[in-house]
């Protein structure tokens, strides 16, 4: 059996294990939120072609900000610029079908992220967000399971890519799930044309577009990052965990009970060529070898004595006591031994729910950065949260491919407005709003992010 390592013996139930500070701000408490926005805005506005697109994203972030039920373009719009029937079509271009590259705003945002959140251990989130959408013109909507609802209804699937370090959190990129049919199928060929869905577009899975994304990230070498977590429609997909240690990163993701591995590596050799037809090209398991377990088999089998009680501080639940064990095992590549990784167990007290993890950190990992990384899925949970109940994130009733990613990409940069203005809080308390100021008047949120 591979060992445990001293490293898991190390820390005790009575050190708080902190994972991200929970970002809590309500704007109305920051004063000349409009100069704030105008600054922020300033940051992007090189990078719009002409002077009405300027225009357009500012006033875009504005309604993101405003107080409002709805965030569709329409209540926005009037909210900011009143009663104006020719600003809302204009809007309604904007976004749908604007000639801006939306990357080159989110590469710059890369640049803010770095430097207000940015740590040599920063984390980057994998996750996917769903938004129930009516009918079925609006791009890459089926009827799929949506986690919003928990249940299979006609919506949009997203996945997204968020970045955590032990100032905040925010999101980083996005890409919409388009399903096979719509790539490929006859029938939805004239939606792909009205929805502008790029002619190029080839189906790709969930992990897939996620490591697209953690791909940029990496070789833009523009924000630091060691960690990525995902949970286990992520962490159940070989391929991607190789290819996010490839990009030479360390995955912590969740994965189903019925995961195997071996708990010692397996001997394999190549075959012998017996002379005939074609040499055996790979290695196979030697007679005799173990069979790899589930991770559930491992962790049934671990005596009590593998087990230590840790306290982490999991956003705004405040601390949480669970267990955890760890051994080190082989992971199962093709039925074959793949690398020496983390298995990391967590085992709620009150309830005995099993969480079951993989890591392919170093050997010499310390207990407390495998608890901790155990609790880092929540920042981007809470972002999905904060946009879709303060930001609009949901609201949007465009039904276009670049519609979909040019709003989204204007969700990330309001989110990260009140981020940085959370941070900036934090370090001048001092700071009090005028009297009777509540963000109102600015066409401005009361938001906590």
């Amino acid at each position: 059996m591979l060992p445990i390592t001293h490293a898991w013996k190390e820390g005790s139930m009575s050190d708080l294990i902190k994972t991200t500070p929970q970002m809590d701000l309500a704007t109305q408490d920051i004063e000349h939120l409009v100069e704030e926005l105008r600054a922020y805005h300033a940051i992007y506005s090189p990078l719009f072609q002409r002077r009405e697109q300027r225009d357009a994203a500012h006033t875009y972030l504005q309604g993101l900000l405003a107080t409002l039920p709805r965030k569709s373009i329409e209540p926005m719009v009037l909210a900011v610029e009143g009663v104006a029937p020719k600003a809302v079509r204009a809007m309604q271009a904007f976004i749908s079908e604007g000639p801006w590259n939306d990357e080159r705003l989110l590469h710059r945002h890369w640049q803010e992220v770095e430097t207000d959140l940015g740590a040599d251990d920063g984390v980057l989130m994998v996750d996917g967000s769903d938004f129930p959408k009516q009918g079925g013109h609006s791009v890459g909507v089926k009827r799929q399971y949506c986690g919003e609802l928990g249940k299979r209804a006609n919506c949009q699937a997203g996945v997204f890519v968020g970045y955590a370090s032990s100032q905040g959190y925010t999101l980083l990129d996005r890409r919409l799930y388009v399903p096979a049919e719509w790539c490929t199928d006859e029938a939805y060929a004239a939606r792909r044309r009205q929805c502008g869905l790029p002619p190029e577009s080839t189906f790709k899975t969930k992990p897939e577009l996620a490591q697209e994304m953690l791909t940029v990230v990496v070789k833009s070498q523009v924000l630091r990052c060691r960690w990525v977590v995902a949970d286990e429609a992520f962490g159940d997909n070989p391929s991607f965990l190789d290819g996010v240690a490839g990009l030479g990163l360390w995955y912590f993701a969740e994965v189903p009970h019925n995961t195997r591995v071996w708990q010692e590596r397996p001997a394999t050799r190549i075959p012998s060529w017996r002379g005939r037809g074609r040499r055996p090209p790979r290695e196979r398991l030697v007679a005799g070898a173990p069979e790899a377990r589930t991770v559930l088999g491992v962790a049934a089998a671990l005596p009590a004595e593998a087990w230590t009680r840790q306290t982490i501080k999991e956003g705004s639940q405040g601390p949480m006591v669970a267990e955890f064990a760890a051994r080190r095992v082989v992971a199962v590549r093709d039925v074959l031994p793949g690398p020496d990784v983390w298995l990391v167990l967590r085992r709620q007290v009150e309830t005995g729910e099993l969480k079951t993890y993989l890591c392919n950190a170093p050997v010499d990992t310390a207990v407390a950065t495998l608890v901790r990384m155990s609790g880092m899925r929540w920042p981007i949970e809470t972002c999905f949260e904060d946009g879709k109940q303060l930001l609009g994130m949901g609201d949007y009733e465009v039904r276009s491919w670049t519609g979909w990613h040019h709003h989204m990409t204007l969700v990330i940069l309001a989110h990260f407005f009140v981020v940085r203005l959370s941070l900036r809080f934090k370090k001048s308390p001092s700071r009090d709003s005028a009297p009777g100021h509540d963000g109102v008047g600015d066409g401005l949120a009361p938001t906590r992010v």
